[in-house]
């Protein structure tokens, strides 16, 4: 993309100071829950659960609602900012990499917290936590995600343990599952692999709660159950 490189030598001139930019990608007719992001849970909007996770990191120095409709601004909590995003990025087909490269092209910055509407429950502690990841240099990226310390199979075949010798069930290999949370990444990541996640990533475990992510009505209704119990994020 032409635009890649003009970011690349931006990147050169940027100071001392990181900026830090969130996303929040929106889309009003969704297919298999439409309207889900404006639906209220608990008497909310769904995108302000998110938004108020946001508004309590100090660090981010920009805060974007990124949707093709002015509707969504009716759900906008002060301290986001709207940029409006080509009606062709609302198609199904369309997928991250177009609808983050359209976003770097028109707001630069150090590093990207990038999360989802769907993921009402996530914790300022786990936005804090993946950006200071980051920040520290020893990883390029951070994401959300929920350990798998299973017998598992594929193809008719054990995938994460001998057959032959069952272990316990404590010392098997964990698998970690992305839960489409949050993800930090830096600049570079994207520039070179067109991807969120990077060759040094941090995989933060997350609980349960936080680890649901609504794209469907019956997801919706595990979400009101857990608010209706008040299920900790312990739990």
């Amino acid at each position: 993309m032409p635009f890649l490189k003009r970011c690349a030598a931006e990147f050169q001139k940027r100071d001392d100071k990181m900026k830090i930019v969130s996303i929040i990608p929106i889309k009003l007719n969704n297919e298999r829950l439409p309207g889900k992001n404006t639906k209220l849970l608990d008497g909310i909007p769904l995108v302000h659960y998110i938004q108020k996770t946001l508004l309590l990191e100090p660090r981010i120095d920009e805060r974007y609602i990124f949707c093709s409709s002015d509707e969504i601004k009716g759900n906008m909590l002060p301290g986001f900012t709207f940029l409006k995003r080509p009606k062709y990025l609302d198609e199904p087909a369309s997928n991250f990499t177009q609808i983050f490269s359209e976003f770097m092209r028109q707001i630069p910055a150090d590093i990207y917290i990038y999360a989802h509407a769907t993921a009402p429950f996530i914790e300022c502690a786990t936005v804090r936590e993946c950006l200071d990841r980051v920040l520290s240099g020893e990883f390029d990226s951070a994401f959300c995600a929920t350990k798998i310390q299973d017998f598992l199979w594929q193809d008719g075949k054990p995938l994460n343990f001998d057959a032959e010798n069952l272990p316990r069930s404590q010392d098997l290999v964990p698998i970690y599952r992305e839960t489409s949370g949050v993800y930090v990444f830096r600049r570079e990541v994207f520039l070179q692999y067109q991807r969120r996640i990077g060759s040094k990533p941090f995989a933060k475990e997350v609980t349960f709660r936080e680890a649901v992510d609504i794209n469907t009505s019956e997801d919706f209704t595990l979400a009101e159950i857990m608010l209706k119990s008040d299920i900790p994020n312990g739990g």
